[in-house]
């Protein structure tokens, strides 16, 4: 099933650059054929997964290859969700911008089994869990940056009277505003869940906490940053311009978090 991968990866190069047409040019037929692409990935992405599992015999979560991945599908399946539900046109092109970059960074990661020294360790339903809460709560904080991404594009657009009939599809700023903040109410959670199922994890299985660590640290610093994002918008009612700034700051250190941290890590340099 080895050909599936790279087919899905060009149906999903399609499916963006049909996207990118529509964004320039307000085609609606180009649209309706990416979003039709865009379902085809999404099957191609889950006969993928299931016949790995079946393969491999476990939940493939484990490796940088299988996480990428799995970040990219769920991206898929949010915005199919969002274009069926809340029909904001420029939110799904952004969004699988950042899906497809991730589903395409995956080809240039380790794609080989875990080390057969962590297998026994790794095999853990604990551990998958924990990846698993770790790449909903990353996929959710996605959508918020996209939709923080198109408030601050559209705000400028406003601000420099830029009128026309691609501002009218950006969505309302007030619809943007809250779609990314029903994102970060389910993402805050999840990522902080993860964290700490990690924790248990990882004080079952070795015998401690490793707190001093960057993946960690960077981790507790994301929750931070969006834990102040949570706290202007709920109990001082804060919103704006400039709420959206610190969101996508957020994302920009999860980012970070996710590619970086991980290379300077003394437990997370297996993932």
């Amino acid at each position: 099933m080895n050909w599936i991968y790279p087919i899905t990866i060009v149906l999903y190069s399609f499916s963006v650059f049909g996207y990118f047409i529509d964004f320039l040019q307000n085609n609606r037929k180009v649209n309706r054929i990416a979003f039709w692409l865009l379902s085809i990935v999404w099957v191609l992405q889950t006969v993928f997964f299931i016949f790995r599992a079946l393969e491999l015999n476990r939940v493939p979560l484990l490796t940088p290859f299988e996480g990428l991945f799995f970040y990219a599908w769920i991206i898929v399946t949010i915005s199919l969700a969002i274009n069926w539900y809340f029909r904001v046109d420029f939110l799904v092109f952004f969004t699988n911008v950042i899906g497809f970059s991730m589903m395409t960074f995956s080809l240039f990661t380790p794609d080989g089994d875990v080390p057969k020294s962590l297998s026994n360790l790794l095999a853990s339903e604990l551990l998958v869990i924990h990846i698993s809460m770790i790449l909903l709560s990353y996929a959710a904080f996605t959508v918020a940056f996209a939709c923080q991404l198109l408030y601050v594009l559209q705000h400028q657009m406003l601000k420099k009277k830029i009128w026309g009939k691609r501002l009218g599809r950006f969505g309302a700023l007030s619809k943007l505003d809250g779609i990314s903040f029903i994102a970060v109410i389910i993402a805050w959670p999840l990522l902080l869940i993860g964290l700490i199922l990690g924790f248990v994890w990882a004080y079952s299985q070795l015998g401690e906490i490793i707190l001093l660590d960057t993946k960690v640290i960077s981790s507790l610093l994301v929750l931070a940053v969006y834990g102040v994002y949570l706290y202007q918008r709920v109990v001082k009612l804060i919103r704006g311009y400039n709420m959206a700034l610190l969101a996508i700051a957020g994302f920009l250190i999860l980012l970070i978090n996710y590619f970086l941290s991980g290379q300077y890590s003394t437990f997370h340099i297996w993932y």
